[in-house]
């Protein structure tokens, strides 16, 4: 299929006025630039309504940061979603990812937490990752507070985010496992467009090669992610690229985890590696939804009002996760 052609109409906008390239210019101007065409651009009528919101601090790997819960109009017990905001792991922040959050909650009838995370370059890689996973045990333990149904429990996010999401998800499966008492039971993993093999080269993927420029993300834009994340190419020499906190793809056993459901864009460079990872679960034997998005790119979760086919991808995967947590 073709490039949606109202996408194709804001791209072509974006080149023409050099809005492209998220990595230009450095870490603060990327963080600005980001939050310029996500929070402070959201017209109030734009925003996805839900019952309440209320904002607090979670007990992270290395000290408290914040979260954000949404509570749709319904009598509980309730679905909880744990979602983790996307941005290369370096920009977003609850205010970037509100709408994405708030039309999780309003669509699949769930108690969202959207959790913060430590970002690089200050805070490199596994920072991230341990704060994703202090995330999702102490949702778990303080579940009663939130949707109230633990058999309903799902972790989410997009690009960066869903990385970390399924590696939350693999963690609580090793969790109980060994036998702790208090490992997390997911009932799902909500993964968009994530990023799954950081050890790869630009050629094992054709998408990244494909549609690595002139696109929202771009092959420019995961390098420059990765080199504050990781340092180039793992630069400490010590940095293991295929380590499964990095590259959920390399992990050695697939198997025994929370099902899962990935969606992946037509137009977007990170399409093949989470093809490939849904491919690698469901040959685990792990139940398994691979949901392909014909003419969409990376970031299409928050350009619903651009399209009306956003708008229906959007209303597709979100149906998907209130099924599996029905």
């Amino acid at each position: 299929m073709t490039l949606d052609p109202n996408l194709e109409t804001m791209l072509q906008a974006m080149v023409t006025y050099n809005m492209m390239g998220l990595s230009r210019g450095g870490v603060e101007k990327a963080r600005r630039g980001f939050r310029a065409v996500t929070a402070d651009a959201r017209p109030p009528n734009l925003v996805i309504p839900v019952a309440s919101t209320a904002d607090g601090e979670y007990p992270a790997a290395e000290g408290p940061l914040r979260y954000r819960v949404y509570r749709p109009d319904l009598e509980g017990p309730l679905p909880t979603v744990l979602f983790l905001h996307g941005g290369g792991w370096v920009i977003g922040d609850l205010d970037t990812h509100d709408n994405q959050a708030r039309r999780i909650c309003a669509e699949v009838g769930a108690v969202v937490v959207s959790a913060e995370y430590r970002l690089a370059p200050e805070h490199p890689f596994p920072a991230g990752v341990e704060d994703a996973w202090a995330a999702l045990r102490w949702v778990w333990t303080t579940i009663a507070g939130f949707g109230g149904d633990p058999s309903r429990l799902a972790v989410a996010g997009d690009s960066a985010g869903a990385t970390l999401a399924t590696v939350a998800a693999r963690r609580a499966r090793d969790a109980a496992r060994a036998g702790a008492p208090d490992a997390p039971r997911v009932a799902a993993q909500f993964l968009i467009y994530p990023g799954t093999d950081f050890a790869a080269e630009v050629t094992d993927y054709p998408s990244r090669t494909e549609n690595g420029s002139d696109r929202l993300l771009t092959l420019e834009d995961i390098v420059w992610f990765a080199e504050q994340y990781v340092g180039p190419r793992g630069a400490s020499g010590d940095l293991d690229l295929a380590d499964p906190d990095l590259s959920p793809l390399r992990t050695p056993d697939l198997a025994g985890l929370a099902p899962a459901i990935v969606v992946v864009a037509e137009y977007d460079p990170l399409r093949d590696e989470g093809v490939a990872y849904a491919e690698a679960l469901e040959k685990a034997g792990t139940p398994t939804t691979l949901l392909r998005m014909p003419g969409m790119i990376h970031g299409f979760f928050d350009l619903g009002p651009v399209s009306p086919a956003v708008e229906a991808a959007v209303v597709e995967s979100c149906a998907v996760l209130k099924n599996r947590l029905s």
